[in-house]
């Protein structure tokens, strides 16, 4: 029998810490609610972790700036080293985003035996395996659930909730802005540009939307849930990425006719030993669980072959949901380093039974297809004979009114076709003298 110590508590040979120390690099919207919580909830969380959490140093380009959360001036420092130096803090928060520095201060932060919690989604999704392995080497944590759905627990599920099961399927609305815009859209009648412009508006979107509107963030976010879902790293090239730019209201509204919303989706699949991993505008049907996830809202559905399918719902941005994450990640580790059992769980878990990835071009999926025609005979017999040629088979067909300089909008959905075979027949019908404008063609997901 272990001999008590002078609380009555066994002695476990382990020497438990009493106090553990945060040093917060980035005061901007998440740093400052990061700093909010621990400043604010101290007494709230020393319960949960059964340890006080000091925030003992804050570093930021800019401390002089006026803030609604007042700091203690003392803890305040332009000096990163004052944190990544300091032998008493033992858990480091990297909030600057960005590749570079950050990576150096992770690094650093490692080698100087701190574990980090960080929601630098690119940085994750470009540089991870190289992370991953530091952090390892150094015997300390690293954790980022903020990096991918603001406030939805998605990584601490599938690093630990869902371990017992082979992931299959992912499908995720993981960019608020594109969702935001998208919404708009089907819900207010707005164009694309109106729709971007409103979101800009309220801050939803940045001044450039680039990342956002054409599928760069949903990637970097699916390349991080990919490793974790499906323990295999995707490099950001090889995941087919397409925007959300050449959507139309008209797409949106004749979506809808067929019994379908557009979303723009992170999906990953393992079929018969071979990941997919690709971003673009899908097709939803309206029963399905990711259809009524509207707005700035993210929602992320998981099907394992035990649990079956599962739906993480949220807000996807913002300094509250993010710094949630965040907080929740400092508490973790802080939870570890208190037991002393950094490493617990480990980031993922190398599945060797997937043997490759799926080219865009091998997938196998139902089309939906608009063509601007010109109004003439034998023009959609003459479509419907490309797309026979290159087996594929049309389910049903809308030609709408005609409009002026007599052309025609063609709307089709296919029947389950190859994407190569998709691509050859879209090449042909383009070329068509009848076609006045390239075809839309956006796939479908069951």
């Amino acid at each position: 029998m272990p001999s008590a110590s002078p609380r009555g508590e066994p002695e476990t040979g382990l020497e438990l810490m009493d106090k553990i120390n945060v040093g917060l690099i980035g005061l901007g919207t998440v740093g400052e609610g990061v700093a909010r919580i621990l400043t604010g909830k101290s007494k709230f969380l020393e319960k949960k972790i059964g340890a006080k959490l000091a925030l003992k140093r804050v570093c930021d380009k800019d401390i002089r700036r006026k803030r609604e959360l007042k700091l203690d001036p003392s803890i305040l420092t332009t000096d990163v080293n004052k944190i990544l130096n300091d032998p008493e803090i033992q858990i480091v928060v990297e909030l600057v985003g960005g590749i570079r520095p950050a990576k150096d201060f992770i690094l650093e932060a490692f080698r100087q035996g701190k574990s980090v919690v960080t929601a630098n989604k690119a940085l994750i999704a470009e540089c991870g395996e190289e992370i991953f392995r530091e952090a390892k080497k150094a015997n300390v944590d690293l954790y980022f659930e903020a990096a991918v759905g603001g406030g939805i627990p998605i990584i601490k599920a599938l690093r630990e909730s869902l371990g017992a099961n082979h992931i299959d399927t992912l499908l995720g609305i993981v960019n608020g802005t594109s969702n935001y815009i998208l919404s708009a859209m089907a819900d207010e009648g707005l164009s694309f540009s109106q729709a971007l412009a409103e979101a800009q508006k309220k801050g939803y979107a940045e001044r450039d939307p680039s990342l956002d509107i054409k599928g760069g963030d949903s990637a970097h976010k699916l390349a991080i849930l990919a490793l974790l879902g499906f323990g295999r790293s995707v490099d950001l090239k090889d995941i087919y990425t397409e925007g959300i730019e050449d959507v139309s209201l008209s797409d949106i509204e004749y979506a809808r006719d067929f019994g379908y919303v557009i979303k723009l989706l992170a999906i990953a699949k393992n079929i018969g030993g071979k990941l997919e991993a690709r971003v673009h505008p899908t097709l939803l049907s309206k029963e399905h669980l990711l259809s009524n996830v509207r707005g700035v809202y993210n929602g992320i559905y998981v099907h394992g072959d035990f649990v079956g399918g599962t739906l993480f719902y949220g807000r996807g941005a913002g300094s509250r949901p993010a710094a949630s994450s965040v907080a929740g990640d400092i508490i973790d580790v802080a939870r570890n380093i208190k037991y002393n059992c950094v490493n617990r769980v480990p980031v993922y878990v190398p599945d060797e039974t997937i043997k490759g990835l799926r080219d865009i071009s091998g997938i196998e999926t139902r089309y939906y297809l608009r063509l601007s025609v010109v109004d003439k005979p034998g023009g959609l017999a003459g479509i419907a004979a490309i797309l026979g040629k290159h087996n594929i088979s049309i389910a049903s067909v809308v030609q709408k009114e005609r409009k002026q300089a007599k052309i025609v909008p063609v709307v089709m959905m296919t029947h389950d076709c190859r994407e190569k075979d998709m691509r050859l027949a879209l090449g042909e019908i383009n070329r068509m003298g009848m076609i006045r404008k390239k075809t839309v063609a956006l796939r479908v997901e069951r």
